[in-house]
């Protein structure tokens, strides 16, 4: 199977420049490739560049130079069609209190110019889980229900590529739960998802690549898996029947730290050593071990090597 791309970024620059002092580079030469009917993350610190490259595909930011390609569709030449093939999930909840989600719906539909009988409204409050809201007002809808609404309001065009804008900021566990169902059921029926977020283990949970972004650079860009098996350190936790402390420079590298509770952090670089050799150690030294347990990390421990300037 040949796997299209959703989108295809090249060279993409964006410089904003000051009057009084130096520009600032939120995107520097920028490239990436999103295949379709993935879910593609991009994180970042705050500063990284994320929110521009989202404005630029909304078509809000005008970029320097370099080539952004939606769908097919390049930005420069077909700018109706990039706009429509993007459904953008904004970050805040801008609904209008007094308009029902069938209403909304409806009304964004019109504003794309998509005539009635053409109209999904019914469909996409399905997908959202608010078919049961459909005439209610906005204003009495829950956090998590106007956060759905703001999914189906990107979705009236039925564009092939959704991007949602830190989903789930503010949102409690079970509510995010219930994002997440949606968003994967929308990506099961071959939409293809954009994510920016704060909170790693989301990113971790959902998505099949992630892009890394550091004051406008592409710091890192690979599986979400292969950016875990990334992690340089692994960390073991004993527990020993008595502490017997070990002589440092027989270690070799290995950082032990003695805690109490006769508990003992073991921090190693994975290329290096195994684990065998690391219990070795600890028996070796005369300590009888009760219990083992491992800590693998998580995208954050990669998030923050990557983005350590």
């Amino acid at each position: 199977m040949n796997e299209k791309n959703a989108l295809k970024v090249e060279n993409l620059t964006k410089i904003y420049s000051k009057k009084t002092s130096n520009e600032i580079r939120a995107l520097n030469n920028l490239n990436l490739e999103v295949k379709e009917g993935e879910i593609f993350g991009l994180l970042g610190p705050n500063g990284a560049g994320k929110t521009t490259f989202l404005n630029i595909l909304a078509g809000t930011v005008i970029k320097n130079s370099g080539s952004v390609n939606v769908w097919g569709f390049d930005l420069d030449k077909n700018p109706r069609q990039v706009r429509s093939s993007i459904g953008i999930v904004p970050q805040e909840v801008n609904l209008d209190a007094f308009f029902s989600p069938k209403s909304l719906l409806e009304l964004q539909a019109g504003l794309y110019g998509i005539p009635k009988k053409e109209r999904i409204t019914d469909t996409i409050l399905k997908l959202v889980s608010l078919e049961k809201q459909a005439n209610s007002y906005a204003r009495s809808l829950s956090g998590g229900m106007k956060r759905r609404l703001l999914i189906g309001k990107a979705m009236v065009h039925r564009p092939p590529i959704l991007v949602l804008d830190e989903p789930t900021a503010g949102v409690d566990v079970k509510l995010r739960q219930i994002l997440w169902n949606n968003v994967r059921a929308l990506n099961s029926k071959g939409v293809t998802i954009i994510l920016t977020t704060h909170v790693m283990y989301e990113a971790q949970e959902m998505c099949n690549r992630i892009a890394i972004l550091n004051k406008g650079n592409l710091v890192k860009l690979d599986t979400t898996d292969n950016l875990l098996d990334s992690i340089k350190t692994k960390k073991i936790i004993f527990k020993v029947k008595e502490i017997v402390k070990i002589n440092p420079e027989s270690l070799n590298g290995i950082k032990f730290s003695y805690k109490p509770n006769n508990e003992i952090a073991v921090s190693y670089e994975r290329k290096k050593h195994k684990i065998d050799e690391i219990i070795n150690k600890v028996k070796s030294a005369g300590m009888e071990i009760n219990d083992i347990s491992t800590d693998e990390g998580n995208l954050e421990d990669v998030f923050i090597d990557v983005t350590k300037s």
